[in-house]
């Protein structure tokens, strides 16, 4: 059974409320999708009816951020490998520290009239907890080279090659929840 943690932020022009998704936010969760990576992130082809389900879905769990009665941020994550990782970069795990239980945290996105809000973090503030809760020890997580240095700010650590394509390149990236513990406690 799923936990859910709600975080009701208050430093935003709305009202913003994070949780963890439930079956009947998935269309918005797809529309959102395919907003971001298939038209501001050219990663998908575009789909004629503005929704993009990602090949993991079924597997994802997935924070949300909605306002109002619309989701305008979301996360998800994965503990079932193979990892979409696994698909781009060969011997994954020779990269990664040593650890017990590993997650895959995909889908990071907020839509841009939320930016700079702080929804990406007060998402973060939901997922990280759960992840701790479910007993995992490190995250990986890719993230095209403009956004690697926010991911740093918050502890991952770039490693290997870049993966995807020339036009729109990611940097994978790990992150011990452990040193996340503190800084993402709600």
């Amino acid at each position: 059974m799923i936990k859910l943690y709600t975080y009701t932020m208050d430093n935003t022009p709305n009202s913003v409320v994070i949780k963890i998704a439930s079956q009947q936010d998935y269309d918005q969760i797809h529309k959102l999708n395919h907003s971001i990576f298939a038209e501001e992130i050219p990663q998908h082809e575009q789909q004629h009816d503005n929704r993009l389900i990602d090949s993991f879905h079924e597997r994802n769990t997935y924070v949300i951020a909605t306002g109002g009665q619309d989701i305008i941020g979301m996360v998800c994550y994965n503990a079932v490998r193979p990892f979409s990782l696994d698909k781009k970069l060969e011997a994954l795990d020779s990269y990664l520290p040593a650890h017990e239980k590993l997650v895959e945290v995909r889908l990071f996105a907020v839509k841009k009239e939320w930016r700079k809000h702080g929804i990406g973090i007060g998402m973060l503030k939901v997922l990280i907890p759960d992840l701790i809760a479910r007993g995992y020890d490190l995250g990986v997580i890719s993230g095209t080279p403009k956004e690697a240095e926010l991911y740093k700010n918050i502890g991952a650590i770039s490693f290997g090659p870049l993966v995807g394509t020339a036009e729109v390149p990611y940097q994978p990236m790990y992150f011990s929840l452990a040193n996340l513990k503190g800084a993402f406690k709600i």
